[in-house]
Formats: C-alpha cells, sequence, structure tokens
C-alpha cells in the first residue's frame, strides 16, 4: 500500500487525472442532488491545483502531493452514498425498460390511492423513485417488495397500519418499502403551514430527482412535489395529467410513446 501511494504521490497529473475521472463519474451518478454542487466545486479547485503544478506555482516548501492520499480518504468518505449508487447500478441490463402500458397502470393506481385516502382525510406521502436511488431511505423503512396496487397504496396509510407514518417508496413499479422517514427541507420561506409529510416530500425532491405524491389529513388535498417545487389542491385529472407529463407518459388516448422513470 505505502509503495502505491509513493508511485502515486511520484505522479501528481496521474492522481489528478484519476479524480478529475472519479469526479465526472460521480457527476453523472448525482444529478439533481445537492452532491453535484460540491462536485462542481471540488472540480474547479482540483482543476486550480493541477494548473499550478503544471506551471510549478507552488513555492518550494510546500509539497502539496504528498497531501494525495489524504484527500483521496476525504474524498471517498464524503462521496460514499453517491459511490454506492454507482456502483449498484454497475451489472444492470441497461437495456431493460418498463413497458409503457404497465407505466400507465402504476400512474392510474397512485392517482386512484391518493384521491381515495384524501377523500378520507388520511394521510399518505407517495414516492416515485427515477434514476437516483433512495438507497438509504428504503433502508430504515420496511422492505415490501410487492406489485403496485391501489389497495396495498391504501392499506399500507391506514391509521392502525403499523407504517403509516412513513412514506411508501415505489421503485421499478412495484412497493419496495414502506414507513420510510426521509429528510425534510431546510427552506425556510413560505412553508410554515406545511406539515412533516408535505416538508418530506419538499426534502427528498430536492436532494433526488424523485417525485413525491402528499396527501394532507388535515385538508385531504393532494399535492405533487417535484425537485422542491410542490402543486397543490389536485383533484384526480389533474394529478393524472401532472405525472404524465413529469414522467413523460401519453395521457388516455395520446400517442407519444415513453416509460415510467423507473427500472424494472
Amino acid at each position: 500500500m505505502a509503495a502505491w501511494w509513493t508511485e502515486l504521490s511520484l505522479k501528481p497529473l496521474a492522481a489528478g487525472s484519476f479524480l478529475i475521472a472519479l469526479l465526472v463519474w460521480l457527476v453523472l451518478a448525482s444529478r439533481g442532488t445537492r452532491a453535484l454542487r460540491i462536485l462542481v466545486g471540488l472540480g474547479v479547485i482540483l482543476g486550480l491545483l493541477l494548473a499550478a503544478e503544471w506551471l510549478d506555482l507552488y513555492p518550494n516548501h510546500w509539497e502539496v502531493t504528498k497531501f494525495w492520499p489524504e484527500v483521496t480518504l476525504a474524498f471517498i468518505m464524503i462521496f460514499q452514498p453517491e459511490l454506492r449508487r454507482v456502483l449498484a447500478r454497475i451489472g444492470r441490463n441497461p437495456f431493460r425498460r418498463g413497458s409503457e402500458s404497465e407505466s400507465s397502470r402504476v400512474v392510474e393506481e397512485i392517482v386512484k390511492a391518493a384521491i381515495s385516502l384524501a377523500n378520507r382525510r388520511i394521510g399518505a406521502l407517495i414516492v416515485v423513485e427515477r434514476e437516483h436511488e433512495l438507497l438509504d431511505a428504503v433502508e430504515v423503512g420496511t422492505l415490501i417488495d410487492a406489485r403496485m396496487s391501489k389497495e396495498l397504496l391504501i392499506s399500507l396509510f391506514l391509521p392502525y397500519s403499523p407504517l403509516h407514518d412513513g412514506a411508501v417508496i415505489i421503485r421499478a413499479k412495484r412497493i419496495v418499502a414502506a414507513g420510510c422517514f426521509l429528510p425534510l427541507t431546510v427552506r425556510t420561506d413560505g412553508i410554515e403551514t406545511y406539515g412533516t409529510r408535505h416538508r418530506a416530500a419538499l426534502g427528498i425532491t430536492e436532494e433526488t430527482d424523485a417525485i413525491a405524491v402528499a396527501i394532507s389529513e388535515e385538508t385531504g388535498t393532494v399535492s405533487l412535489v417535484v425537485g422542491g417545487e410542490i402543486q397543490r389542491d389536485l383533484d384526480g385529472s389533474s394529478l393524472r395529467k401532472a405525472l404524465s407529463d413529469v414522467l413523460h407518459l401519453p395521457e388516455p388516448g395520446g400517442v407519444r410513446r415513453a416509460w415510467l422513470g423507473v427500472r424494472s
């Protein structure tokens, strides 16, 4: 190990190139998350360091190359979730896509469940995973791994269900987990009247590209949250249209070809 780091320290440009490649790799895995902003900043700093090394602008007593092991270790520790997400994608078949009809069925089941829960004033939070896996949220929840259905969704949020307080996460057109706890938004502007579910919906969609449907138990209103932006007071038809637009699905009678933005 020591010999490896010695070899690396003697080749700072090679080490820098390796970290740049790693940065690019992580950028692809962190699109739509806060980690992307950190990666861009680190990329700029790394570029400046390499430029200074190339132009020999360092003072003679400043041996910056001896810090590569610490920098690399810190990099791995900071971006452990993103690295795990990238590694989880290895071996996945990129050509497997869900059928349009099945994707539309999932949207319809979500709409029916949301309206039914809203009519009964039952609070709920339904999260549709897209490109970024919600590994941390799934791990703290209860694994379900069941075919998506309106009946199952409703039963998970009934007041006597032990999982009703958390979020349900949908992955690959299946209910993968329930009772999941999500990060709350750190925003303070304009959300004073929002409850925990809506704050969690904002938080998860700010940090990832997931889509959240939140139902208020106090008012019985349905909200759709995408990218940290919330659409409130949706009825069945407007929720269906909004979900279809976000997921690039054709509305009933349409001819547009697309698939639900989750993996099969």
